[in-house]
């Protein structure tokens, strides 16, 4: 038995996210339809997070065990070659057996691209508002955020995690090239839709529309229920995941 350890990123526009689902195109289907294929056996990917419908990755980690001794040169040839343009495997290697990339990850940072230059040829890939967001009264918004909290009011009503604690280690605001800015956020691990609750909040507050000191008041009140809200999924990209310090991220 083998542990095989899979680096890949995807363009997440067409898939109803990344976690298998019945009938539905995902990004864990569509690999492990392949790897089943070339191995000639079931297999169940871990990975190290999930991402929701429409956010891409730059850089995805999963594992998974196999009796196949097929040399892995061919079985990242064999896949690149089957699976669709929208997903590319980046590294194939072989890990120790006890190497699980969802716990054993440390970090995981993501980054939200936000816009307001319209462009219909990258509206898939950024979210645009109507309005100049100023970096520094943007980032100002969102540094109550970083460190340990309860991130209860961060989160989908849905979200299966039995702990809403998390750690957000930094939290940058930066350009990204002609008005455009990146929001690039670190953290232990996060909650389902987190990042996009966070963005869409802290738009809120930048344009009037929730108060000032409104984050503060969710993280200080995690049992009462406040208005989220969902900043759209195309902006959104999975950028890091570091194992040991070792950054495997783009």
């Amino acid at each position: 038995m083998r542990n095989i350890r899979l680096k890949y990123r995807y363009d997440g526009s067409l898939f109803f996210g990344f976690q298998r689902q019945i009938d539905k195109r995902t990004v864990q289907g569509e690999i492990e339809k392949f790897l089943e294929i070339v191995l000639k056996e079931k297999v169940n990917m871990i990975s190290s997070g999930r991402t929701d419908r429409g956010v891409h990755a730059l850089i995805q980690v999963s594992n998974f065990l196999t009796s196949s001794t097929i040399p892995l040169d061919k079985l990242q040839y064999v896949l690149n070659r089957s699976l669709p343009q929208d997903i590319d495997i980046i590294e194939i290697d072989e890990v120790d057996m006890q190497f699980n990339s969802r716990f054993d990850a440390g970090k995981r940072g993501y980054r939200y691209i936000i816009s307001w230059d319209k462009d219909p040829f990258k509206s898939r890939y950024e979210t645009y508002i109507n309005k100049e967001v100023e970096i520094t009264k943007f980032k100002n918004i969102l540094s109550p955020l970083v460190g340990v909290h309860d991130f209860n009011n961060f989160r989908m009503s849905d979200c299966g995690s039995k702990t809403s604690i998390r750690e957000i280690y930094s939290i940058d605001v930066v350009p990204y090239g002609d008005k455009r800015v990146a929001i690039d956020i670190i953290g232990s691990s996060f909650l389902k839709s987190q990042i996009r609750i966070i963005i869409g909040t802290a738009l809120d507050i930048y344009f009037g529309l929730r108060s000032s000191n409104y984050i503060e008041e969710m993280l200080a009140n995690p049992k009462k229920d406040f208005i989220k809200r969902v900043a759209p999924p195309n902006g959104l990209y999975l950028t890091m995941v570091d194992y040991e310090g070792g950054n495997n991220g783009i």
